[in-house]
């Protein structure tokens, strides 16, 4: 019977429009950005403009902080490619999480490491290029 249900629901070709991918890119721009803020620049250090986040945090913890940070950390990549961003792209962010993921093997400097070198936000930023060029929407009043 499960059968019969599976096959009447999903006989329906879906098509999705511009504007339905547009929005769906659109959406996880917002929450993937989120957590590279939560992750890499959630705090400040009072009376300095020093910023860090949970995964500085979490590196606290050893072993268990840092694969849970990473993990965190590769999840943003994992939505990157799903989002279509080309794997020239995508080497390149993992080149930035192999980096942190370095720096925060080394117990007493990566701790200081995790706080200036921000892997997640250099992430956002080659994936807003990448949805600003592939999901830009142009101007009624561009020629």
């Amino acid at each position: 019977m499960l059968r019969i249900w599976e096959t009447t629901v999903t006989s329906y070709p879906y098509t999705s429009s511009f504007n339905d991918t547009a929005m769906r890119a659109s959406g996880a721009r917002a929450r993937l950005d989120t957590l590279a803020r939560f992750l890499d620049s959630a705090l400040r250090v009072p009376g300095t403009n020093i910023r860090f986040g949970a995964d500085a945090l979490l590196n606290l913890i050893p072993g268990v902080g840092t694969l849970t940070s990473k993990g965190m950390s590769a999840y943003l990549i994992w939505e990157a490619r799903r989002l279509g961003v080309p794997m020239s792209t995508l080497l390149r962010m993992m080149g930035n999480l192999g980096v942190d993921f370095v720096i925060s093997a080394i117990p007493l400097v990566g701790w200081v490491g995790d706080v200036f070198y921000r892997s997640n936000l250099r992430n956002m930023g080659l994936l807003r290029e990448h949805l600003d060029k592939a999901h830009s929407v142009p101007s009624r009043f561009q020629r």
